[in-house]
Formats: C-alpha cells, sequence, structure tokens
C-alpha cells in the first residue's frame, strides 16, 4: 500500500475516495464464486467506463478490506492487456482508494473502455454476514447475505462507493450446490451447468444468472446465498426464505401486491419488473432494506397477524423514492427517506383511511423525539436534517432523523400549500423529473419552487411562490434537535390509548378510581397499543407492582408483535422492574434488529442495580451472532469500542 491516509475525495461525497467527476462507470459485469469454507467471495469485476474530462490518467474505486490481485484492461474480444495499480494507505472510515493506471488513449473526454479488478473479500468485510448452519432456522445449511448501505459496498467489491453513480449490472455467481444464490436484480433464463470447486473436491458449484438493467448506486447491490424456497404471493412477487418459514411468510406478505399496485396509482408505473421479499436469518440489523428486485425484510415482521406488514408499504415506496430518485450524498439521505416516509403513509391512507396515516404520523413523531431529545440531544449536529458527514462514517448518523424530520418537513409543506391532495400531485412530479438521477436539497428546493410558481399546476402561482419564500429554510435544513414545525397530527385515534395511559398514571397516587380490565386493549389495534405504551414517556415511571398488574390484564411479555414486546421491555427497564431482564436478554438474543436492540441495550446498561453488568456481559456473549453494522454500534452505545 502506499500514497496518503488521506486521499482526494468525489467532490460531491465526503464520504468516496472515488473520481466519478472525470470517469465513471455506468455498468458492472460480475463473476463471483461464495467459498464457505474460507468465508469469502472472489473472483473479478469488468467495469465499462467513460471519461467526463480530459487527460484523464486513472479510474478511481472505493475499497475496504479487499484484497486486489490484478487490474487489466478488456478489449472487444474479450482479452486483457494488465495495467498497473496502486492502493492507498486505509482512512479509518472510508476504506482504501484504488488507483487503476489508464493507457494514454484513454485520456479524451468522452472515452469508453472496461476496465477489469480481480480480488477477494476478507474476514474483515463489513458487507457480509456468514451464518453457520446453527444459526439458521433450519440449522442444516449455512448462510451469507450482504447488506451494502451506507457505504459498506467497497468490501464487498471495488467500486464507486457514492448515490450520486448509478450503474446497471449482470453477475454471475457460483455457490456450492444445494444452497440457492438470490441478488437485487432479475433472473436470467441462461443453461447452467455445475462445475466442481477448485478448492475444495468435494463441493460442485451452481451458477446463478442475474441482471439489473436499470442504473442503480452501489448500496443497492444485494446477495443472499442459502437454503432458500418461495411462495407465489402476487402476479410480481414471491416470498423467499428458508423452508421452516416459507409458508407463514407467504401468510403475512400475501397483501404485498396492494402496496405496489397503490404505489404506481399515486406515483408512476413500477419499473423494476419483480418485486420480490426475502425474509432472512433473525440477525439481519434492519427492519428491511430496498434492494430493488427483492426487498430484505426481518423475521420480527413475522408476527402472525400481518400487523407488521406496512413495513412493505415503506420498503415498496422506495421502489420510487430512494431507488429510482436517489440522494447523491449521504448528507441529503433525508430525500431518500423523508419522501419514502411521505409516500409510505399515503399508501396507508389509502389502504387503510386518513386517521391511519394520522396515527402513523404519531408514532414516527415520537420516535423522532426519542433519538434527538433522548438519545442524541437537541443541539447534537447530527440532528440536522442535512448533517455535515465529512470524516464521519455515515453509519454514525443513522437515526429517525432523516426518516421523521424528513416526514416532517413534507407534511409541514402539504399543509401550507393547499392540502394532501395539491402536494401529492408535486410528489408525483418529483419522481418523474428525476427519474433515474441522484438528486441534492437544492435540486428539491429549485424544483418546489419551479412546480409551485407554475398557475398550471394544482395550487401553483404567485400565493404559493410567497408562502414558500417565506420558509426559513436554512433552520429547517441545518438546525439541529427537533422540527421547527410539526407534531399537530389529527389524533382521534390515538386519543383513546393516550386517555388509557393517563388513567394508569393515576392509579400511582392512590385516589383514581379506575379499575383495568383486559377489555381496555382488546379492541385496540397494534399501532394503538404501541401509542399507549409509548405514552407513558411523559409520566413518571410507573411502580413494579402497577407494571405486575399491567402483565396480569394485558399479557405485554408474551406477545409475537415484536414493536408491543419491545415498548413493553423499555417501559419495564425504565422502572427497574427485575422480572423483565431475562425476557429483555432472550429478546436480544433472538434478533439483532438495530431499531429494537440498540435502545433496549442503552436502557438495560441504565437499570438498577446490575443492568449495566448485565448489559455488557450479555453483548459481548451474543457479539459474533450480530450483524458487524450493529455490533459496531452496540459497542459504541456501551462504551466498549477501542
Amino acid at each position: 500500500m502506499s500514497g496518503p491516509v488521506d486521499p482526494p475525495r468525489c467532490p460531491f461525497d465526503p464520504n468516496s475516495l472515488s473520481n466519478p467527476h472525470e470517469c465513471i462507470v455506468s455498468h458492472m459485469d460480475i463473476s463471483w464464486t461464495v467459498d464457505f469454507d474460507k468465508f469469502v467471495i472472489f473472483g473479478h469485476v469488468d467495469y465499462t467506463c467513460k471519461t467526463l474530462a480530459d487527460k484523464v490518467a486513472i479510474l478511481a474505486l472505493d475499497t475496504s478490506f479487499l484484497e486486489i490481485s490484478s487490474c487489466s484492461a478488456v478489449n472487444a474480444n474479450g482479452e486483457d492487456r494488465p495495467l498497473k495499480f496502486k492502493l492507498f494507505q486505509r482512512h479509518p472510515a472510508f476504506g482504501s482508494r484504488l488507483e487503476v493506471s489508464l493507457a494514454p488513449g484513454y485520456a479524451p473526454s468522452g472515452s469508453t473502455f472496461i476496465v477489469r479488478v480481480t480480488y477477494t473479500t476478507t474476514d474483515q468485510c463489513t458487507a457480509t454476514q456468514w451464518l453457520t448452519p446453527a444459526q439458521t432456522v433450519g440449522r442444516r445449511l449455512p448462510y451469507l447475505f450482504t447488506q451494502c448501505q451506507a457505504i459498506h459496498a467497497r468490501s464487498l467489491l471495488p467500486c464507486q462507493d457514492t448515490p450520486g453513480v448509478k450503474a446497471s449490472y449482470r453477475a454471475e455467481v457460483k455457490v456450492p450446490q444445494p444452497l440457492v444464490a438470490l441478488m437485487s436484480a432479475v433472473a436470467e433464463n441462461k443453461p447452467t451447468q455445475p462445475v466442481p470447486s477448485a478448492s475444495n473436491p468435494q463441493l460442485t458449484l451452481s451458477p446463478y444468472y442475474w441482471y439489473q438493467q436499470e442504473p442503480i448506486p452501489s448500496y443497492l447491490i444485494a446477495l443472499a446465498v442459502g437454503n432458500l424456497e418461495s411462495r407465489e404471493i402476487g402476479p410480481r412477487s414471491r416470498v423467499w426464505s428458508e423452508p421452516e418459514v416459507v409458508d407463514a411468510a407467504a401468510y403475512e406478505f400475501i397483501d404485498t401486491e396492494l402496496f405496489v399496485k397503490t404505489g404506481e396509482d399515486l406515483l408512476t408505473p413500477y419499473v423494476w419488473g419483480r418485486y420480490d421479499i426475502l425474509v432472512l436469518p433473525s440477525s439481519f440489523p434492519y427492519g428491511g432494506m430496498e434492494n430493488p428486485c427483492l426487498t430484505f425484510v426481518t423475521p420480527t415482521l413475522l408476527a402472525g397477524d400481518r400487523s407488521l406488514v406496512d413495513v412493505i408499504a415503506h420498503e415498496a415506496s422506495h421502489s420510487w423514492t430512494g431507488n429510482l430518485v436517489t440522494n447523491r450524498c449521504w448528507e441529503d439521505f433525508w430525500l431518500n427517506e423523508g419522501f419514502t416516509m411521505y409516500v409510505e403513509r399515503k399508501i396507508i391512507g389509502r389502504l387503510h383511511g386518513e386517521p391511519a396515516r394520522q396515527l402513523s404520523a404519531i408514532v414516527g413523531y415520537r420516535h423522532l423525539k426519542d433519538d434527538v431529545v433522548d438519545h442524541f440531544g437537541e443541539d447534537n449536529l447530527l440532528t440536522a436534517l442535512r448533517p455535515n458527514l465529512k470524516d464521519r462514517d455515515p453509519d454514525d448518523a443513522f437515526s429517525a432523523v432523516p426518516y421523521e424530520k424528513g416526514f416532517a418537513l413534507l407534511y409541514y409543506l402539504e399543509g401550507l400549500l393547499g392540502g394532501s391532495e395539491i402536494f401529492e400531485g408535486y410528489v408525483r412530479h418529483h419522481v418523474a423529473t428525476f427519474a433515474h438521477r441522484s438528486i441534492t436539497t437544492g435540486d428539491f428546493r429549485d424544483c418546489l419552487f419551479a412546480y409551485f410558481a407554475d398557475s398550471k399546476n394544482l395550487g401553483g402561482g404567485p400565493s404559493a411562490t410567497e408562502k414558500l419564500q417565506a420558509v426559513d429554510w436554512d433552520r429547517w435544513f441545518n438546525a439541529p434537535g427537533m422540527p421547527i414545525a410539526g407534531g399537530a397530527f389529527d389524533d382521534t385515534l390515538a386519543k383513546e390509548a393516550e386517555e388509557l395511559a393517563k388513567k394508569w398514571s393515576t392509579l400511582a397516587t392512590g385516589s383514581a378510581t379506575f379499575a383495568p380490565s383486559p377489555a381496555d386493549v382488546a379492541n385496540f389495534s397494534a399501532t394503538q397499543k404501541m401509542v399507549f405504551l409509548d405514552a407513558f414517556d411523559q409520566y413518571s415511571p410507573l411502580s413494579v407492582a402497577l407494571l405486575d398488574k399491567m402483565e396480569v390484564l394485558y399479557g405485554w411479555t408474551d406477545v409475537r408483535n415484536a414493536e408491543i414486546r419491545f415498548r413493553w421491555q423499555m417501559l419495564c427497564l425504565r422502572s427497574n422492574r427485575p422480572s423483565i431482564i431475562p425476557k429483555v436478554v432472550e429478546f436480544v438474543g433472538e434478533q439483532g434488529r438495530m431499531k429494537y436492540v440498540r435502545p433496549l441495550y442503552r436502557a438495560l446498561n441504565k437499570a438498577q442495580p446490575d443492568g449495566s453488568k448485565v448489559a455488557r456481559e450479555t453483548f459481548l456473549q451474543l457479539k459474533p451472532t450480530y450483524h458487524p453494522i450493529a455490533a459496531s454500534l452496540i459497542e459504541k452505545d456501551l462504551g466498549l469500542a477501542q
């Protein structure tokens, strides 16, 4: 390795060391072999490139913990010629810049050519999680899955690892029989010829072929390999998982087409062909990941009563806001997630009624308050809608802020500009205008002003322009803390749940006449139950005796719905209820979804008298089972990071 620790950066993305402003990748041909014996992926990638400036001497790619074997130029006949390359010293957050020297003939602007990089991943790859058979549901075969958002694709393959670059890809992936390989693409119907493994003669490898014709950013490249089966759940959808849970998954997600079709009705036609779902093993760190053609979801959604399937409304919405229209860098992440929350809630409103949209917004706003006020602190600059991520790993800024503060801005604009129908027209225009592009916050603002300046558009005209000019955009985008406007939602469905929580809080005074019973929550929706449990944050902690009584009446401890289970455990930890601690340890051992495990570890760490000891011992025991992203962030939460 050579070169400075702080090599040149992409001029429009502070988290990338690549040079797409000079030489951009438009397509990748991927050839991979998955090795479960060595826990590596090896092979090569051919990059179709184009120079955007004169005298371009290098192609610069992001890498992280990769072993580069060779680089070469590939001609039209598939013949390759060696190229010199240089791998820079590792930057602590952004990995190592790979510079491939280009032949002199490639220098003029507009030149196109193909560069091949041959490499292998290593055991420090942060994009992959390798599971032993014992860590799977079936306990018979190993499993691999990837998670590349935000900047982990560079540990899976050399790439221009910035959302500001979109490229199509075609892939051949060889995996040991009888495992199945899935990718964020559409399967190609090619004849497959099993081949013996070069490293293990006892293994036979099966090739799988995938093609993603729509250009996508690198963080949406996804691979899963395991003992996988599928069931058809719609005209363009199948659900995949291990055989032991595939039927339960099919039951849970049978209404997937409703979400996709409603998204089309709201926005534009669905361009991705397939909308399949993969239910991952329990260590998957997110609720869902919007990999195109194949949404990854957590098994914690399998509540048995379809009460958590609205996550699919969110992930399906990403097919337009995020995957089709993408933030240009991670400082503009709210353009992905804020718009997606807005579209998700529009879908919920169309399917379940406007009060359901409002209730979802209330739950989201409280989640935002938890992150901004209780976790980060209102003065923390990472709570700005557009945080400064120079020299910061974007994972460090992961929170509800881009989701819910972004939604709060769009909901505020909806009210300001004339209501839901009017702003829905803008969102449709936004998607149509920016489809297949990566955009900035400035692009959004310019488009918004232009749309509402046009009197031909519903709600447009001089009055709308005056309203937009009066908005304090700088504070919305750059000020830390809670939104400068927001939280005023219709509480019709929330009020009953909140009033019940208030009655419970008065029991502590001894003066209440309230006599709780199981009938109190019998007719509550799952979301109303969440609101009920969330409402206790505004009151003094309940006594252990009252929590014991609530458990007897409502049976929260053993409920299957993970959102309710999580909130109940957080409420009990806040009151130092000793009997909940084994249940918390059990829950953080069953799954690795960061939405649950990170707050639970933080709350357990504060619980008296021995919570800190239990939290640290439990994490150190379970750390090998968590995804690397989750493990790293929990370490920081508990003060264990080196």
